[in-house]
């Protein structure tokens, strides 16, 4: 049956033919779902070419639909040829740590088969993302119970980046992970009653992954972050007993640490490094001990060169109390009697944050590169983005127009009044994507502070943005009586008669991901409002024309042009040094 297919992950900007299905342990029955797209709205493209244009359609749901994708879950006996319904009605197609139901490695989430082949457990997400329900299923009958339902004013994740519950047969038990006391929490479950045994990890700090279950030894291995002091981005590795006690730090360097565990896990490798520090490989042992220091990295030559990292800084937000945390990157010739316009660069999230991992990198995108120009550039995860407290997270759950912008303002203020070199009234921004959406949010929305905007391939309005998102942060689409809707407060266009910077919008022709239509939108505004602003259309690029040489080129002119208040050479082309 045409867009009835069977394990497809084929739903709005995702589009991959691996298909995702679950392997039992003893190999005779597949886990997999029916993708039921029948009813979904199409989003069209159209290639530019000689002769005629290629048309480009595919199922593309938005917020507010009426049908979205929906999964009829099933499992397959290999040998009998025989596929068994599961007895539960069709789930939105969702999961609780993504857009889809597949990670990118196209792994099936929230799906999980017992050891023995005899049961299934998965967590049924509803279309807001508000509920989840652990359940387990006989793959023989197709006969489903639910064992835990939770339920979030906002939006429930299982964890960061990774599944963090787990359906223990053996024992009867199952681990659980919430927020409900504010932070990212293992919890124990009866998994025959659903009542809660009890709270496993406590405290003002967050699990992140959950990395290994010793059975055995009734012992979990995870990573956390906010318990230790410091930056609460870096990433630790702990363990802790099932029945909540013996909590040990096992990587106890102040750093941000990368762990891969053997198969056995007796052993993992530990790399551990921070934006200024070099990573360090080490080998240890499970109980944490140091065994063997495999490799420290050498940037010897990068010194020699003249490189220099970025510069570590914690502000308050725009509370005044919850501090944040930010990385700066100065010119390496700073003159400090000088005076230098500053260049924000951000993305919003929800799901991440600007900064992105601790872990040390040689280059973060052309940040030093920009700044080398005669530019201060800065970048800080703010209220809104994940890793903290649920209550950090969900700073501005249902008004995305919001976009962390106050914290961004509060952050350059802060750092202006500790370095006088740093002129506020030059302020730019920039972002692609989620950040395209927020540059041109802030240059609208805050026109007396920021006066020169870049914004790439941005989803200026979430209801031409596939429905998962917007419906997880925004909440579900809802029309008042005078037409008015609860997504009218993230929509640029609405803001365009506010333009007096300097903004410069770019997008591809065949985005598939973000539909070029959203910055066609706010263009469209712009005109009617009679703004003066510049455009790049790109012909024929998906959603990461970002890191185009000409791209960069046109930013870094941009900024030049109309915060240095300089000409840039006509025509620079970015390319590779020689020798190097």
């Amino acid at each position: 049956i045409e867009h009835y297919g069977y394990a497809t992950n084929n739903a709005g900007w995702v589009r991959r033919d691996q298909p995702v299905v679950l392997w039992s342990p003893d190999s005779e029955k597949i886990a997999t779902f029916q993708h039921d797209g029948r009813f979904v709205g199409e989003m069209y493209l159209v290639s530019t070419q000689v002769g005629h244009s290629e048309l480009e359609a595919w199922k593309y749901p938005l917020p507010g639909d009426e049908h979205i994708f929906m999964m009829r879950r099933v499992v397959i006996h290999v040998d009998e040829a025989r596929v068994v319904d599961l007895l539960v009605p069709p789930d939105p197609h969702r999961s609780t740590i993504s857009d889809h139901v597949a990670s990118r490695d196209g792994q099936w989430l929230d799906v999980e088969w017992s050891d023995d082949s005899s049961l299934l457990a998965f967590v049924s997400s509803s279309r807001n993302h508000k509920g989840a329900r652990l359940k387990l299923a006989d793959p023989e009958t197709g006969e489903v119970r639910n064992v835990l339902t939770e339920t979030v004013e906002t939006f429930f994740e299982s964890g960061r980046g990774r599944i963090n519950w787990h359906a223990l047969h053996e024992t009867n038990e199952a681990i659980w992970f919430s927020q409900r006391d504010d932070w990212g929490h293992l919890y124990l479950y009866d998994l025959e009653t659903g009542d809660l045994k009890h709270q496993i990890t406590t405290g003002d700090w967050t699990v992140l992954q959950l990395l290994r279950i010793d059975k055995v030894n009734r012992t979990l291995y995870f990573t956390g972050a906010g318990r230790e002091p410091g930056d609460p981005y870096f990433h630790y590795l702990y363990r802790i007993g099932m029945d909540g006690t013996n909590l040990e730090l096992l990587t106890p360097e102040p750093a941000h640490h990368a762990i891969t565990f053997s198969v056995a896990g007796d052993y993992f490798v530990d790399n551990y490094s921070t934006p200024t520090v070099p990573a360090i490989t080490i080998l240890r042992a499970a109980d944490g001990e140091h065994l063997l220091t495999i490799e420290e990295m050498d940037i010897s030559r990068l010194e020699e060169a003249g490189w220099q990292p970025p510069i570590p800084f914690t502000v308050k937000a725009r509370d005044n109390v919850t501090d944040l945390y930010g990385l700066m990157y100065q010119p390496t010739n700073l003159n400090t009697a000088g005076s230098y316009p500053i260049v924000n660069y951000l993305y919003p999230g929800p799901q991440t944050g600007s900064v992105g991992s601790r872990s040390f990198r040689a280059s973060r995108s052309d940040k030093q590169a920009l700044a080398e120009l005669g530019f201060i550039v800065v970048e800080v995860d703010a209220m809104g983005s994940p890793g903290r407290s649920k209550s950090f997270h969900d700073t501005y759950y249902g008004n995305m127009g919001d976009n962390g912008l106050p914290d961004q303002i509060a952050m350059i203020k802060e750092l202006a009044r500790r370095h006088t070199w740093m002129d506020l009234n030059r302020v730019g921004i920039w972002g692609h994507s989620g950040g395209g959406y927020a540059s041109t949010d802030a240059i609208l929305r805050y026109p007396d502070f920021y006066k020169v905007a870049v914004s790439g391939a941005g989803n200026h309005d979430n209801r031409n943005y596939e429905d998962d998102w917007g419906e997880k942060w925004q909440g579900l689409l809802e029309t008042n009586p005078d037409g008015t809707t609860n997504y009218d407060n993230q929509a640029n266009q609405l803001l365009a008669e506010n333009l007096t910077g300097k903004l410069l919008l770019g997008h591809g022709t065949m985005d598939s991901n973000v539909p070029p239509s959203n910055t066609l939108l706010l263009v469209d505004a712009l005109i009617a409002a009679n703004k003066d602003f510049d455009l790049v259309m790109f012909p024929n690029r998906r959603h990461g024309f970002g890191r185009e040489p000409y791209w960069m080129r046109r930013r870094w002119d941009y900024f030049v042009r109309h915060l240095l208040g300089a000409e840039p050479p006509k025509g620079y082309k970015l390319g590779t040094v020689a020798g190097r």
